[in-house]
C-alpha cells in the first residue's frame, strides 16, 4: 500500500515539473557580412522559453569584450525569434568571429545559457556623419511679424542615411523634417551631400508654435546597416504665437471730407472729381502676441495715383496694415493705399539692431481712419470702394469689409 502511495505521489510530482527554462536556441546564418546590398545582412537568433522569463543576448569578440544586444528583457513562456544585422549600441561590430549568448532568468532566479559563434566579414561600421551642422539663428521669434521668424538648419551628410531633425524640451517631440529642402545631385533626401531646413515652428500653416522656452535641435542619422549617429544644437522660442487682428464689429464709417454733410449711412456717395473719400475702422489685437505694423499713420492722404510704394513705406513681410481698394483698380497690386495701425505715439516702440518697430499690443484697440483723394477718372462713374486688414506677405485677413459705391461726378 505504502509504494502504491509513493508511486502516486512521484507521478503527480512528474507531471506537474517544468520544461526547460532555455531550449531550441540556433542561429541561422552562423555567418553575415552587414553592408548595403548584402545578401546575407542578418542572422535570426531563435529560442523557447518553458516559462516567464528575463532575457538576455549579447556577443563575446576574440579579446573577451562583451556587446550587449538585449538585456534583461522580460519575456513570456514561448518561441522567439530575435534578428541580429551586426549592430551594437547604435555601430556595425567590425570583422571577427563571436560567441553569441542568449541567456534566460526566471522569477525564482533560475538561470539557463546557450552559446552559438557567429562569424562578421565585409562589415561596414562606418556611421554617417553630419558635417557643419547649423542650426541659425539660435534664438527664434515665431510670431509673423517678420522678424527672426525662422530658422534655418543645415548640416552636409558623408553616407547615404534616414534622418530626422526634431526638437526636444526632454519631454515632447516637435518635427522638423516636413520643411526640409534637400540640395544634392540627385533627388534624393537621404543622399551624401548638404541639406537645408527652413523650420517656422508651424506659423506658416497658423499653428500654434512650441511653447516660448530653451529646445535642442537633434539631428539623428541611421544608416542601412544600423550604424546611427546624433547630434545636437541649442534654440530659444521666444514670443511665440499666432498673430491675430480684426475690424471690430463697429465696422467702417465712409465720408467724403470735402463736402461731410453729405455723408449717407445707405446708398451710393457723391464726390466730384479731385474730392477726398475717407474712412474710419477700429482694429483690436485679439491674439496673444504683439502685431507689427508700420507707416503712413492714419490720416495721410493718397491720391489715386499713388501707392504705399511712392510713399516710401514699401510692404515688408508679416506687416499689418489697413487697406483701401475699390473696383477697376489698375495699379496692379490689391489695397494699393495702406496705413498703419494707429498712430505711433499709441503703440509699443521696439528697437532691433538699430532699428525701431511699432507693436500693437495684445488686447489693444486703435482707430484707423485713411483718405485718398480722386485725381483719376475712374473706369465707371459708380464704382464700389472697401476696406482690408492685410497682413503683408501672408495674407488678407480680412478682405472687401463693407463696400460701399461712390459716385465720381466730373
Amino acid at each position: 500500500m505504502f509504494k502504491r502511495f509513493l508511486w502516486i505521489v512521484l507521478f503527480a510530482l512528474t507531471a506537474c515539473a517544468p520544461g526547460a527554462l532555455l531550449d531550441n536556441v540556433t542561429l541561422a546564418p552562423d555567418a553575415i557580412s552587414p553592408f548595403a546590398g548584402s545578401p546575407n545582412i542578418a542572422t535570426t537568433i531563435r529560442y523557447t522559453l518553458g516559462r516567464d522569463a528575463a532575457v538576455s543576448i549579447y556577443l563575446i569578440d576574440a579579446r573577451g569584450a562583451r556587446h550587449d544586444f538585449r538585456v534583461a528583457q522580460p519575456r513570456a513562456a514561448g518561441s522567439y525569434d530575435a534578428l541580429f544585422g551586426g549592430a551594437v549600441n547604435d555601430r556595425v561590430l567590425p570583422d571577427g568571429t563571436y560567441t553569441v549568448v542568449v541567456e534566460a532568468k526566471d522569477a525564482a532566479g533560475q538561470t539557463a545559457r546557450a552559446e552559438k559563434t557567429l562569424t562578421i566579414t565585409q562589415a561596414d561600421s562606418t556611421p554617417p556623419e553630419f558635417q557643419s551642422f547649423t542650426v541659425f539663428p539660435d534664438r527664434f521669434t515665431p510670431n509673423q511679424d517678420g522678424i527672426a521668424d525662422r530658422v534655418t538648419i543645415r548640416y552636409y551628410l558623408t553616407k547615404p542615411a534616414r534622418v530626422d531633425v526634431y526638437l526636444s524640451d526632454g519631454k515632447n517631440r516637435y518635427e522638423v523634417a516636413e520643411k526640409r529642402t534637400t540640395i544634392c545631385v540627385k533627388d534624393d533626401k537621404f543622399c551624401v551631400g548638404a541639406h537645408e531646413y527652413d523650420y517656422d515652428g508651424g506659423i506658416d500653416l497658423l499653428a500654434t508654435p512650441p511653447p516660448d522656452g530653451t529646445y535642442d535641435v537633434i539631428a539623428e542619422a541611421v544608416d542601412a546597416i544600423g550604424n546611427r549617429t546624433r547630434v545636437t544644437k541649442k534654440l530659444t522660442i521666444a514670443e511665440g504665437g499666432i498673430p491675430r487682428a480684426t475690424i471690430t464689429n463697429s465696422g467702417v464709417d465712409w465720408a467724403p471730407l470735402t463736402v461731410p454733410t453729405l455723408k449717407i449711412e445707405q446708398g451710393p456717395i457723391i464726390i466730384p472729381l479731385n474730392g477726398t473719400l475717407t474712412f474710419t475702422v477700429t482694429v483690436q489685437n485679439i491674439g496673444p502676441v504683439p502685431v507689427r505694423t508700420k507707416g503712413p499713420e492714419p490720416g495721410t492722404i493718397f491720391t489715386t495715383s499713388e501707392n504705399y510704394n511712392t510713399k516710401k513705406e514699401y510692404a515688408e513681410p508679416g506687416v499689418w496694415r489697413v487697406g483701401m481698394d475699390y473696383e477697376g483698380n489698375s495699379v496692379g497690386r490689391q489695397y494699393p493705399f495702406r496705413w498703419q495701425l494707429g498712430s505711433s505715439k499709441d503703440l509699443q516702440r521696439v528697437v532691433i539692431d538699430g532699428k525701431e518697430y511699432f507693436y500693437l499690443m495684445p488686447g489693444q484697440r486703435v482707430t484707423v481712419s485713411g483718405t485718398v483723394r480722386i485725381t483719376d477718372k475712374p473706369p465707371r462713374i459708380n464704382t464700389y470702394f472697401w476696406v482690408g486688414l492685410i497682413q503683408e506677405d501672408v495674407r488678407i485677413v480680412e478682405d472687401r469689409v463693407e463696400p460701399r459705391m461712390v459716385t465720381i461726378e466730373y
